[in-house]
């Protein structure tokens, strides 16, 4: 539930599944083996089940995986998805109340004081500020009214103290995740308390739960400063495409959550043909099966919503932006590139690795290692999302005494040097071995590969493209890399964002009555 720490552990999720690897008669790992271990199972109404069976120990990773994020979001309700991962949480309508009874009164106290609220609000400045008080104190009231009979963690609390691990949540702007590992015992609570909250959720909790989110916005946006930047930057970058949109929300759209508006798009999105779950462990799969019909196939089959439609235009010139802040300097490029799916994207994660993936990498040996020009950088393939034309980005700190402008510069030119000088296949191939080595060791975990067949499934339409990333990424070419680099890291492409250090006022004219500004 920690929605910038998850952006980040999906990219590079995605980013090791993109990247280039070696031919796979180098390895011993047994790719076809592991392939047709593979069980899947489509319910009537749509959901898809995915089961691979390993019974080296006797538990299961589960995910439960809903293909909608944060560039679904409605657009008067940013941050809406993520809002939604919080309320799953919050128990059903049999788990989480100490009055079951009593509580949708509550519940309907709260919405009817809210709506009053809310309209006030949107009368801007012709608002009477008394009435908002009045509304405020009664709204509080009511909060605490329904928060009384509420038992709180319930729905965690029984799974975790069942042998549940690892429960949690992620959104990001493609998806939407739930996993946790359970002993395989266990696999039918599981069944019964997962399918029950997305059978028919209660959303307890809604109005106070907005204010641990808008505190979510505070400490990673409003009071971050590289929280600041990447959301002006992608809103920079993407003119059209909701990628550009904050996946936290916009703190006024936050405070307007409904109850009802949470449960239209709930309606909308979390219908069984748009979610995937995937199981990897000690399992049978016709025991699977036999639970999932049993208590999933109790879901009614809605349309599946549709895929967004707008397509971010071509751009046709450089965009800057800067923010300034007492902070240390930093600074994100990106270039336009397509979505995951396209035939070009191996060769792109291939030019992002060995442009500014660890310590071998270009700008790593030259910015930080060599000139000491930069504390850190680093390059990816496909941010902030995978599932529509993305972007190919470099994040960069600056070393103390150093610039922005001067860190820019070196990344150009070594940017340069990969249009105009073919790899060699020697650089390539290990490109290819550092990229086999990540990706076996995710397949090695049964919650990674539960999440990569997931995402495979949510991407593309079919798990099995997993395991034909190895015969895309292996035909790279060095002609491939330096062709990508040409077509798509140009300036008419490009968006650059600075953070810009203040500096303070009485230091600088202290500085220039002593003669210490440099020249």
């Amino acid at each position: 539930m920690r929605q910038y720490k998850a952006i980040f552990t999906a990219l590079l999720t995605f980013f090791i599944l993109l990247q280039p690897i070696s031919a796979p008669a180098k390895t011993d790992f047994d790719f076809s083996a592991l392939e047709k271990s593979v069980f899947e199972h489509s319910l009537d109404n749509g959901l898809k089940i995915i089961v691979l069976p390993r019974h080296d120990a006797p538990v299961v990773s589960l995910v439960t995986w809903v293909d909608v994020g944060g560039a679904d979001d409605p657009k008067e309700y940013s941050g809406l998805a993520h809002m939604l991962e919080h309320m799953a949480f919050k128990g059903t309508v049999t788990i989480g109340s100490r009055d079951p009874e009593k509580e949708p009164a509550l519940m309907a106290d709260e919405d009817r004081i809210f709506e009053r609220l809310r309209l006030e609000r949107l009368k801007g400045r012709l608002a009477d500020p008394e009435k908002l008080k009045n509304l405020q104190e009664q709204m509080n009231k009511a909060i605490a009214n329904a928060y009384a009979v509420i038992e709180p963690n319930a729905f965690s609390n029984i799974l975790q103290s069942e042998g549940g691990s690892g429960l949690n949540a992620f959104t990001s702007r493609d998806q939407t995740a739930y996993i946790i590992s359970m002993p395989s015992n266990k696999l039918e609570l599981w069944m019964a308390m997962e399918s029950e909250r997305f059978f028919e959720p209660l959303l307890r909790e809604m109005y106070k739960e907005r204010e641990v989110v808008a505190e979510e916005r505070r400490m990673t946006v409003d009071n971050r400063p590289m929280g600041k930047l990447v959301e002006e930057f992608l809103s920079t970058a993407f003119k059209a495409h909701p990628y550009g949109n904050p996946l936290i929300g916009h703190m006024s759209d936050i405070q307007n959550y409904s109850r009802e508006a949470t449960q239209r798009f709930f309606k909308k999105y979390y219908t069984p043909s748009n979610m995937t779950i995937a199981l990897v462990g000690d399992v049978k799969p016709e025991t699977v099966v036999e639970m999932a019909e049993k208590y999933w196939g109790r879901i009614q089959k809605r349309p599946a919503p549709p895929r967004i439609a707008t397509v971010e235009p071509p751009q046709q010139g450089e965009r800057r932006l800067t923010i300034n802040d007492r902070a240390q300097p930093a600074m994100i490029i990106g270039w336009h590139i397509p979505a995951e799916t396209h035939d070009d994207m191996p060769a792109l994660a291939a030019f992002a690795d060995i442009l500014g993936q660890g310590r071998t990498s270009r700008l790593y040996r030259r910015m930080i290692r060599d000139e000491k020009a930069a504390v850190s950088v680093s390059s990816y393939a496909g941010w902030p999302g995978s599932k529509y034309p993305s972007l190919g980005v470099i994040f960069c700190y600056p070393a103390p005494g150093k610039t922005n402008a001067e860190c820019e510069k070196m990344i150009y030119e070594e940017i340069e040097k990969l249009q105009n000088q073919l790899l060699t296949d020697e650089d390539l191939e290990k490109v290819k071995a550092r990229a086999m080595a990540g990706f076996i060791r995710g397949l090695n975990d049964n919650m990674g590969l539960a999440q990569q067949l997931a995402t495979y499934q949510q991407i593309w339409g079919d798990w099995r493209k997993l395991f034909r990333e190895l015969e895309r990424i292996n035909k790279v070419t060095p002609q491939d890399v330096q062709r990508v680099a040409k077509q798509y890291f140009n300036a008419s492409n490009r968006t650059v964002s600075s953070l810009e250090t203040i500096v303070e006022q009485a230091s600088a004219d202290k500085a220039t009555a002593t003669g210490e500004t440099k020249k």
